[in-house]
Order: structure tokens, then C-alpha cells, then sequence
């Protein structure tokens, strides 16, 4: 299972209920799609049980406090791509939507992981995109993130 997550904004209450979630869930791989905002997040999330991916957002403005904060966590970067149980992933805060698009209809992902909205939605096409919402729930007032089965792309949105 794999837990996808965007835009927790410094909310450590809400970076904890998700921690806690994913940890009690036996979530595999923990994916988060950007604002991850100060370094001083990083001690939450190093208590997650599994592996942990996340890509910058457009409010990750302390990049290098945040490589350093991160570093035994994962690899900050803008853009992530792997694959897991054969399926191959693309990941990106998605800031600009025709780039969004543009991963989508490449043929190249089978899922395409993105934030920036702050709105939860999950489009199934030949590529699906999941947008997990926000954890931080700072501008739609509801904190969500998902949970992914990578080999049927089955999913279940959960309320924090």
C-alpha cells in the first residue's frame, strides 16, 4: 500500500495524524507531492515505518535547509519518477497544470502524483492523476490523503 500526501504547510498536528495513519495502515511507501515548508518537519516524518518519497512545492522556499533536514529521509528534488509493482510513477507539486497534462498524456506513467491545489481529485484516464488534497486543511478546512493499492490502482481518500 501507498500513502500519498501534499501540502502539510507546517502543520505538525495534522503531519502526525497522517504519520500515524500511514504507520497503522502498513503503508509501504509514504509519497508526498510538495510544501513540506521548513526543515523542522523532517523529525515528524522520520517516524514513519516506511519509505518516503517527496518532490519541492512552490512554497519550499528554505531548499537547502530542507536537503540538509531531509537527507536521511529521501532526495529533495522538483521531479521524482520510479516504479513499484510494475507500475511507474511520476511526481511533481504541479504548479503548472499544462505540465501536469502534459505527464499525463505522455504515455510514460501509469500514475501521476500532484498537490498544489489543495484539492482532493483522483482522475482515472490511461494515466491517473491523484491529487491527495491537503493535510495541513489550512484553505479547504479538510486535511485528506490517500491510500493507494499500486497493483489494481485502487484507492480509498482518508479524512485526517
Amino acid at each position: 500500500m501507498i500513502g500519498i500526501m501534499a501540502d502539510t504547510h507546517d502543520n505538525l498536528s495534522a503531519i502526525r495524524d497522517a504519520v500515524q495513519l500511514f504507520n497503522e495502515n502498513g503503508v509501504e511507501l509514504v509519497i508526498h507531492a510538495g510544501d513540506l515548508i521548513a526543515p523542522f518537519t523532517a523529525k515528524e516524518f522520520q517516524k514513519l515505518d516506511a519509505n518516503f518519497v517527496a518532490v519541492f512545492g512552490n512554497n519550499d522556499g528554505e531548499r537547502d535547509g530542507l536537503k540538509t533536514a531531509y537527507h536521511d529521509l529521501c532526495l529533495l528534488e522538483d521531479f521524482r519518477e520510479f516504479s513499484v509493482s510494475g507500475r511507474k510513477f511520476a511526481v511533481i507539486h504541479g504548479t503548472q497544470e499544462p505540465i501536469v497534462n502534459a505527464l499525463a498524456k505522455s504515455g510514460l506513467y501509469d500514475v501521476v502524483i500532484r498537490g498544489h491545489t489543495h484539492k482532493t481529485e483522483i482522475i482515472k484516464d490511461d494515466t491517473v492523476i491523484v491529487n491527495p488534497g491537503e493535510v495541513c486543511g489550512y484553505v479547504s478546512g479538510d486535511r485528506t490523503v490517500v491510500l493507494l493499492d499500486p497493483e489494481t490502482l485502487g484507492h480509498e481518500i482518508v479524512h485526517l
